[in-house]
């Protein structure tokens, strides 16, 4: 077993990001594999060296260390845009000029709605003169998979079945920097991660990135989708709800040891003032036990 953890290293990690690292590194370690992390750091102008460190010592420091070196995709341009060619190669790519507005506009359109925020297919058949008169107009193209109404079954390790179609997803944007969906399937192919756990919110994207494994020739990991963590209000876990991160939790008083309890007892694996190491929650984690409920964060929880 190979798994992997992959944040963007855009800032520090939160406990939901560390709440799914944790699942991840636990499945790994229970089953004696390895654990590797990857920084999805294209994003260039917000991802830095310093968040970088910041985050691997948050990892450290509940007990997350990371088997070989850290893979950087800032550093992995050039795979991207060969698995581009060869998707151009099929016939599967084509430019579109579509800006974010119109194509916010097109799939509100009474006849346009798109489920999950699908492309509506707006640039699927513009022709020679129409791509001539974008660029003349100083448009850059980005690059988007085209698509044949496929859709794929996942049999995802918490979440259960999954089914789900695949829109005209972007393979590089409009400034030349390869997509997530693209960066992530060569990476985790090349990289061979056999186990792929990750946030739940990204559960709609696996069957784009099932399509692109398929028509690449790559194999297909096996996906757990971890439930987020919701904030007091019952919002989706952000920085701007206060302590979330480890540093702000020092400051209040409580110490990596006693977050890392608070993480497994979330996971139903300890109590939530245990004193345990990670190590001692590998001993026979099951991930088919992990909630399929958000962990709602109450104030009384830290």
């Amino acid at each position: 077993m190979r798994g992997r953890f992959a944040p963007s290293p855009t800032g520090a990690l939160h406990l939901g990001n560390l709440r799914t690292a944790l699942v991840s590194w636990l499945q790994a370690r229970a089953a004696d594999g390895e654990w590797l992390v990857r920084m999805e750091d294209l994003d260039l102008a917000t991802a830095s060296a310093a968040h970088e460190a910041d985050q691997l010592a948050s990892l450290a420091a509940l007990g997350m260390h990371h088997d070989g070196p850290v893979v950087r995709q800032s550093e992995r341009f050039p795979l991207y845009r060969d698995a581009i060619a060869t998707l151009q190669q099929q016939g599967r790519v084509y430019e579109c000029f579509c800006t974010r507005r119109e194509i916010r506009e097109a799939a509100q359109a009474p006849h346009g709605v798109q489920p999950d925020g699908a492309y509506p297919g707006t640039c699927r058949a513009l022709t020679t003169a129409q791509r001539a008169t974008h660029a003349a107009a100083g448009r850059r193209p980005a690059l988007r998979l085209r698509t044949d109404g496929e859709r794929f079954m996942v049999a995802d390790l918490i979440a259960g079945p999954y089914e789900g179609g695949v829109d005209d997803v972007v393979l590089q944007r409009n400034d030349g920097v390869p997509a997530y969906n693209l960066a992530v399937v060569v990476d985790d192919a090349l990289q061979g991660v056999s186990h792929v756990v990750r946030g739940d919110d990204l559960l709609s994207s696996t069957p784009r990135q099932r399509l692109l494994q398929q028509l690449l020739g790559l194999p297909a990991p096996v996906y757990a989708h971890v439930p987020l963590v919701l904030a007091p209000d019952g919002s989706r876990l952000a920085k701007r709800h206060g302590a979330v991160t480890l540093a702000q939790l020092a400051e209040r008083g409580l110490a990596a040891t006693e977050v890392l309890a608070r993480l497994g007892a979330s996971l139903g694996l300890c109590a939530p003032t245990d004193r345990v190491t990670a190590a001692e929650l590998a001993a026979g984690f099951d991930i088919g036990t992990v909630p399929r409920e958000p962990w709602w964060l109450r104030d009384t929880d830290l």
